[in-house]
């Protein structure tokens, strides 16, 4: 049993990072130095761990499993697990779809040692919003999780998605036990054989066979420490991961819909497909709207599955969006601001970070970065936005000969698996 465990020791025994030896005092007294460092560490720790030019699962299918048991009441996260898990739940499902555009995501809740479908898989992030905040006042935090039936109900439906798209679970386990029917780990087996990867967040404590889950299926396994780190731990699953070996690549059919317009003349009113067998939002007859190029049928709103044709609907920017996973900003270079004002000062002096234009002081800022292409400095927020968020050099796209120099050393992308109609 010894030769099966982890070889890394627990947490408690080595992993505690003593902060405390890192403070130093400065020649003033003062702390705000050191605080300073460990902060932007930790900054940038995450962003140094993306590489780009690699495969990744861009259409993406989801699956939340939460912890809807008893254990989800304890007020360690404020005001309660549940309430904070839910109000993450809603910031990270707007971030995944704003990152995904053409991926879907579906809740499944567990609860009195069984396993239901909150939302089903879908590429609208209100419907799955609103099925989240439902649950605020819907659910009876009752009994204990059941880790076997959240995962078999999952993968009924994850093992009928095409073999080209990348199949996930993420489960938020509150609970220190799971009540399954059967052994779960031929649930696990059959999830690794699949190809479904699985990651666990614990809002309590590291549990062996969620680690065991994670490892055996290529995910994540993170136990949450605070609200702040919590927030952090569950934002990592927003980026795409690596292709598995068992995800297949092929040509994929998509649609581009349009306005379907007669000259000079209105558009009809007509039902969007999306909500016409909707008992919460009934469909109403309305002019515009995006119509399927393959069958014609109208929809209110894109990326959709069109439920007549099976064709997948997207628009250019959707895909300009899941495209920059793939070719993300090269890194800029860290470097001492004492350096670049006192060492070997630069003409012009480096006084204020390009993008934002703050003004950059010795002993609050001590680490700058530049740009390789177009020798510009910014500042640690200005450097995490361009690369989490913004996705573009600002030094290079407002220099018009860094940005020709941009595009001439860009690689060339290797042709898409795409079939555009």
């Amino acid at each position: 049993m010894a030769d099966e465990e982890d070889p890394k020791e627990y947490r408690w025994e080595t992993g505690y990072e003593k902060t405390w030896e890192a403070i130093k005092e400065d020649d003033d007294g003062l702390i705000e130095g050191s605080v300073s460092d460990i902060i932007q560490k930790a900054k940038r720790k995450r962003q140094a761990m993306k590489r780009g030019f690699s495969k990744l699962g861009m259409m993406r299918h989801l699956y939340v499993l939460l912890d809807c048991s008893e254990a989800m009441t304890v007020p360690d996260l404020k005001p309660t697990r549940f309430i904070c898990s839910l109000k993450l739940l809603e910031l990270f499902i707007e971030e995944f779809f704003d990152q995904n555009p053409i991926s879907q995501l579906g809740v499944i809740a567990m609860k009195a040692k069984r396993a239901e479908k909150i939302s089903e898989l879908g590429g609208s992030s209100r419907k799955h919003i609103k099925a989240v905040h439902a649950l605020n006042n819907g659910v009876q935090l009752v009994g204990e999780p059941s880790l076997q039936n959240g995962l078999e109900l999952a993968l009924k439906t994850l093992r009928l998605i095409p073999q080209h798209a990348s199949r996930e679970i993420l489960v938020i386990m509150g609970s220190l036990t799971s009540c399954d029917p059967n052994d779960v780990h031929l649930t696990i087996e059959n999830l690794k054989t699949e190809g479904v990867r699985c990651s666990v967040l614990s809002l309590s404590a590291e549990i062996r066979i969620c680690k065991f889950l994670c490892t055996e299926t290529g995910g994540l396994f993170g136990a949450v420490l605070d609200d702040a780190h919590y927030k952090d731990q569950l934002l990592q699953h927003i980026d795409p991961p690596q292709a598995g070996n068992q995800q297949e690549f092929s040509l994929i059919k998509m649609g581009f819909p349009h306005g379907k317009t007669e000259s000079g003349k209105e558009p009809p009113l007509t039902m969007c497909m999306c909500h016409i067998d909707s008992a919460d939002e009934p469909a109403k007859l309305t002019s515009g709207g995006y119509h399927c190029p393959q069958c014609y049928s109208k929809y209110c709103e894109l990326p959709v599955e069109c439920s007549a044709c099976g064709l997948t609907l997207a628009s250019a920017p959707h895909l300009a969006r899941s495209y920059h996973h793939l070719f993300p900003v090269p890194h800029f270079t860290e470097l001492p601001l004492e350096q670049l004002q006192v060492q070997e000062p630069r003409d012009p002096p480096v006084s204020n970070c390009y993008a934002c234009q703050k003004t950059l002081v010795l002993g609050t800022d001590k680490m700058v970065y530049e740009c390789g292409a177009c020798q510009q400095v910014f500042c640690i927020d200005c450097d995490i936005f361009i690369h989490e968020t913004l996705h573009s050099c600002v030094g290079c796209t407002t220099i018009p000969a860094s940005a020709q120099s941009l595009q001439a050393r860009k690689p060339v992308a290797p042709p898409h698996s795409l079939s555009v109609i």
